[in-house]
């Protein structure tokens, strides 16, 4: 995000309070201050599941101008989130002071819903009890409590699910502007995906039924593929087939008939590899192809007669990016939008299990656990940490 004077303020009142903070990890420091506040953090790049730790802080001081004190409800732990940990992302979060340790400390998390509880001089558009979620990469969400400054956060409804809320700033936004920003889509028009089941690819489904687009989902194949494609069509997809599928050469007539001939005008890939080269070769004339992830890890590779022949175009898409380049009323259009279609029942919250973190012994072996799954993608819902002060 572009740097503000109030976002400035908000980290220098939280560098300072951390300053004073207490630490309880695995060794412990001794204060006098009172630590009612905790957060799950790390001092070096590395597995998730072995360097993250739970963190004591003490009470917020009173916000600065343009800031605000809030107090977290609920924080996803997103693929990203992980990868920053592990180091290989490359928004960096900047390092807060615990206890003045020799190495820097970060506070994990890029996405949450807060609710406000104190707010600075300067600040008419909040007050005390307003639901917020962050705009600014890498805040360090999975905490108790922090000050934020107001630009970098936004207001939403308070009468939405609470999980809704805490997941309305990376995944649904992701869909919403690559349905969007890069082809202009018509009722009846396809897209296709990869990923489909992924939080990104369930919202995808969504927002295009909701606006009478048509969907051809990939999903790879599973014990439990029957159960899957109907929770995906229940969502709104349209046609879903497994990457199985799509490697057999005949599927093509498959694909010409669930369409009717009609030509793919935009595929979104987050898996990467010869899945994605594969897709990429059920796209139209003058098509585009947006990849937002590589779950694969393989690298991308498309045919040159599909740039040459079909004039297909593709792009790269990072949320991060488009919130730093757009204005705050382009945000909160956004918002408005995707809460418009929350609430009326149209984009519905991935499943998920919240994951309480506060104060117990095993709340660390509990976090290191649910890491190894994650990263073993063993989980199958969207984990929501709630932690406690």
């Amino acid at each position: 995000m572009r740097s503000t004077s109030s976002s400035r303020s908000g980290e220098m009142a939280t560098s300072m309070l951390l300053r004073t903070a207490c630490l309880r990890t695995r060794t412990f420091a001794t204060s006098p201050v009172s630590c009612g506040n905790k957060a799950i953090a790390y001092r070096k790049h590395g597995n998730p599941s072995e360097v993250l730790s739970v963190l004591s802080f003490a009470d917020l001081p009173p916000p600065p101008p343009n800031t605000a004190n809030v107090r977290f409800r609920l924080s996803p732990i997103n693929p990203a989130d992980i990868n920053v940990v592990e180091g290989v992302y490359p928004a960096k979060p900047a390092p807060f002071d615990f206890c003045s340790q020799d190495a820097p400390v970060y506070v994990g998390g890029n996405e949450g819903l807060a609710e406000v509880v104190q707010v600075g001089d300067g600040v008419k558009e909040l007050r005390k009890g307003d639901w917020v979620v962050m705009t600014k990469p890498q805040v360090g969400t999975w905490t108790s409590a922090r000050n934020v400054g107001v630009q970098d956060i936004l207001k939403v409804p308070s009468d939405l699910e609470e999980a809704q809320a805490a997941t309305l700033t990376v995944n649904p936004p992701t869909a919403y502007n690559m349905l969007h920003d890069f082809v202009h889509l018509e009722k009846g028009d396809w897209v296709v995906q990869n990923g489909a089941n992924s939080a990104v690819g369930q919202a995808v489904i969504q927002i295009a039924a909701a606006n009478g687009w048509k969907t051809l989902n990939f999903i790879r194949d599973r014990e439990n593929i029957g159960s899957m494609i109907g929770y995906l069509k229940d969502l709104g997809a349209t046609q879903v087939a497994t990457y199985d599928q799509l490697a057999d050469k005949a599927f093509k007539d498959q694909v010409k008939t669930w369409t009717g001939g009609q030509s793919i005008r935009l595929g979104l890939n987050c898996v990467g590899g010869r899945t994605t080269t594969t897709m990429a070769r059920l796209l139209g004339q003058d098509a585009h192809l947006v990849s937002y992830g590589a779950m694969s890890r393989e690298p991308l590779s498309v045919p040159t007669s599909l740039f040459i022949f079909k004039n297909l175009t593709c792009h790269g898409f990072w949320q991060s990016q488009w919130y730093s380049r757009k204005s705050r009323q382009e945000r909160e259009k956004m918002m408005e939008n995707l809460v418009g279609l929350m609430r009326h029942g149209k984009l519905r919250c991935p499943e998920h299990e919240v994951l309480t973190i506060g104060g117990s012994e095993k709340d660390e072996e509990k976090i290191s656990e649910v890491m190894k799954r994650l990263q073993d993608g063993r989980y199958g819902k969207k984990v929501l940490l709630k932690v406690l002060a």
